[in-house]
């Protein structure tokens, strides 16, 4: 960059400055109209604050219109600069009246920024996002500022000037067009996740539509809307998007070789939304980790358990990996343990307790009806297997269990069934017990 350039075209800038510094600074008026702003904002601090203190705002708008009520809270939350503002107009009113061409232009600033501020935090305030809203509220008021200060047209042409531009590729990048591009793209990428998220509740409105084609569907419109958001503020810009296209391809081989596992992972939550082998609401297994699916995102799919953790599984895994799913065709899931009695036991008995011990529990199903099969004679006892049914497994499976045991345990104790368990003999050969006693008898010797 060339300074006689850079110098040329910041000195309109400067100029502007020096005269509104000389009107202004060399002024009798300029330390009266200081003491005036100063005394206007401790008045609305005590009016703020008798107020604030004096008004119940509930029992105040009981009963009003919505909008009444948020304009009211509205007025009380920015209550002293708008007293501020209403303190120094009167003031500035009264003096003109009184005193002959009195110089208020410093009081006129005071009061246009203030209500400036204002103005644009009210608006803003619409944002729920904080960083998009103080970048709104920041960048907003500052060109209000300007614009105030009669400054904003030196600024911007100083920005936009040939001497603080760059020439990349063909196209010519200033810092006002950087500080526009940046503003418009977050104000448009809010836009579009706001209609994003409006259009995703109206999607999940439509019951014939499954949960997966609804994750999909709001999926794909998100990302359409940002595309769009972005081509929409490239091309109010002025920047020609073929020019990008040599350039977008080349970040597009590095994202390839350097992203690999995040492209992987959407294309993967892509299919799996489109198949619908894994949709939010199901009961799965991947790994060791059982749970059910809560949410799908475009990178993994949280995976509530039953301990309160949220596992976020990449989408990845559910392609490469094996996983169980509980619930792909319907809710209902065998659950089944395993048992033994001594073979003093009556197995037909066995059987019809075993049953019964299902009986009762609220969760156990009685269509399909449990089972209960002898399935081996064991080492020390007769084997056993009852399987029952349940059509609620995101409510788990180990306690439903754990209660059917409980009742089979009881029933065995009422009934006298024993329930064996290992018991080990050990016996001494003649050699071994010849040893010993040897050893002792040598020992009382000595």
């Amino acid at each position: 960059m060339d300074f006689s350039e850079f110098n040329d075209a910041v000195t309109p800038l400067l100029a502007a400055v020096r005269h509104t510094l000389r009107t202004e600074l060399t002024s009798v008026w300029l330390p009266i109209q200081f003491g005036l702003i100063g005394l206007a904002a401790v008045i609305a601090l005590g009016i703020a604050a008798v107020i604030r203190n004096r008004t119940d705002i509930v029992s105040l708008t009981m009963g009003w219109p919505p909008v009444l009520r948020m304009i009211v809270r509205t007025v009380l939350t920015y209550m002293t600069p708008i007293a501020f503002v209403l303190v120094l107009l009167m003031i500035r009113t009264l003096l003109r009246a009184d005193v002959a061409q009195p110089r208020t232009y410093l009081m006129g600033v005071a009061i246009s920024l203030t209500t400036a501020w204002v103005v644009i935090n009210v608006a803003a305030g619409v944002i729920q996002n904080r960083f998009v809203n103080r970048v709104v509220t920041v960048s907003a008021w500052t060109i209000a500022a300007l614009s105030i200060l009669r400054l904003l047209d030196p600024v911007a042409a100083s920005l936009d000037s040939t001497a603080m531009s760059i020439n990349v590729g063909g196209l010519r990048f200033t810092p006002l067009l950087l500080l526009k591009t940046t503003a418009l793209l977050l104000i448009t990428l809010w836009a579009a996740n706001a209609a994003g998220n409006f259009l995703q509740k109206r999607v999940e409105t439509f019951t014939d539509l499954t949960p997966s084609i609804q994750v999909l569907i709001s999926k794909l419109i998100r990302i359409a809307l940002v595309t769009l958001a972005v081509i929409l503020v490239l091309s109010s810009m002025g920047i020609d998007l073929s020019v990008l296209a040599l350039f977008s391809g080349a970040v597009g081989v590095g994202l390839g070789f350097g992203l690999q596992k995040i492209v992987s992972n959407l294309v993967s939550g892509i299919i799996l939304l489109a198949d619908k082998s894994i949709k939010p609401g199901d009961v799965i297994t991947v790994g060791e980790q059982f749970g059910w699916v809560t949410t799908m995102g475009a990178r993994y799919t949280a995976v509530n358990t039953r301990d309160g953790r949220e596992y976020l599984v990449p989408n990845e895994d559910f392609i490469t990996q094996k996983v169980i799913n509980w619930s792909y065709s319907t809710n209902e899931i065998l659950v089944e343990f395993k048992f033994g009695v001594s073979y003093d036991s009556d197995p037909h008995r066995v059987r019809e307790i075993a049953l019964a011990a299902t009986n009762g529990v609220p969760r156990v199903l009685d269509n399909p009806p449990a089972v209960c099969h002898l399935i081996a004679f064991g080492d020390s006892s007769l084997d056993f297997c009852l399987r029952f049914w349940i059509n609620d497994p995101s409510n788990g499976l180990t306690n439903v269990r754990g209660t059917v045991m409980l009742k089979l345990w009881d029933a065995f104790k009422r009934e006298g069934i024993e329930i064996p368990y290992p018991v080990r003999d050990v016996r001494l050969s003649q050699p071994a017990v010849a040893a010993a006693s040897g050893k002792k008898t040598k020992a009382a010797k000595t």
